[in-house]
């Protein structure tokens, strides 16, 4: 049975009595710092030198120091910066300004659960994460709702480490929606395993091979892009409204009917087969040394394959579509 927090399990006061140091300022630095400050929280903001961050993180009426500074001045340390920065930061100086008594916090258990990182003795160690982008869980707590969250404990020093990462998530927001307890282990495997195979692998490379299968048919690729990609959101919402039953509900009949004989027939053993494969590198650890290997040798695969993406044709056709739907919040940079 899930184990689930909400306001009235936390202590907010635990997390107003420290003072902490939020390190990165991205998506969700900037959500975690403004939301902790909005919850009577001591906070600064750690960031290397030059950081592009520091300018608005200080609009916003935030402190901001370097990092190892903004360490050294904190109980509880927060690090948010990127996975692939995390190892760096840890041995440029971080390492060294985590004292006995300190707490150690994380949004993804990466680096900690593959032993890119390996925190003291003595300092509690805990994972408190969204599960949402850091906009919108920063829009949300202004509306005084919350996202949901995961709480999980990697080291309990001090024997309280729990009732701390409660209560962090409460300046969060958290326990308004929710917060399932879990493990390093569990929240980082399950995690990647749901981008690589569902939210982003998965869906991405559906929609490419579905827009390519009817412009190789000779079909118009905006009637393609329409079908493949711009309908998803439609789906998507309905599956989030209301599950998956829900979504064929809401369809047409021949849409559920289609559903019913042909989604098998794309996702069939072989896929099931290659989702176990992809489980299994995440699980052993080889996905992440891969990752990092491939990060700090450079990048060159990544590179090309991010750019290879932008040029497909899918994208080329939307970019135009998008263009003449003033509806759409398109972003002003498509990265």
């Amino acid at each position: 049975m899930a184990t689930i927090y909400y306001d009235q399990d936390a202590d907010l006061s635990l997390i107003q009595g420290k003072k902490v140091a939020v390190l990165g300022y991205g998506s969700q630095g900037h959500a975690h710092s403004l939301n902790l400050r909005d919850s009577g929280v001591d906070v600064r903001v750690g960031l290397r030198a030059g950081s592009s961050s520091r300018t608005r993180a200080e609009e916003q009426g935030l402190r901001v120091l370097d990092t190892n500074e903004a360490a050294a001045e904190a109980d509880v340390i927060v690090v948010l910066a990127p996975d692939t920065a995390q190892k760096g930061m840890w041995a440029d100086g971080l390492a060294d300004a985590v004292e006995p008594g300190n707490t150690l916090v994380f949004g993804h258990g990466f680096n900690v659960h593959y032993g890119f990182i390996e925190p003291p003795e003595g300092v509690d160690v805990f994972l408190v994460a969204p599960k949402s982008p850091g906009h919108i869980a920063r829009r949300m707590y202004e509306q005084g709702q919350g996202v949901p969250g995961l709480v999980a404990v990697h080291q309990d020093a001090s024997g309280s480490a729990l009732d701390l990462g409660k209560s962090y998530a409460a300046a969060l927001g958290l326990t308004r929606a929710g917060v399932l307890q879990t493990t390093f282990a569990e929240e980082t495997e399950t995690d990647l395993f749901g981008e690589q195979a569902v939210l982003c692998g998965g869906v991405s490379h559906l929609v490419q091979a579905g827009f390519e299968t009817l412009v190789d048919a000779g079909y118009q690729p905006e009637a393609a892009y329409f079908e493949c990609l711009h309908e998803l959101k439609l789906i998507v919402d309905m599956m989030y409204e209301g599950g998956i039953s829900w979504m064929r509900h809401s369809v047409s009949t021949t849409a559920e009917y289609g559903d019913y004989v042909s989604g098998p027939r794309v996702i069939n053993e072989a896929s099931l087969s290659a989702m176990k494969d992809i489980l299994t590198e995440i699980q052993d650890g080889s996905f992440a040394n891969r990752f990092m290997e491939e990060i700090e040798s450079g990048g060159a695969y990544f590179a090309d394959k991010r750019a290879e993406g932008k040029a497909h044709e899918v994208e080329v056709v939307g970019r135009k579509l998008r263009d003449m739907m003033p509806f759409i919040d398109t972003p002003t940079e498509e990265h």
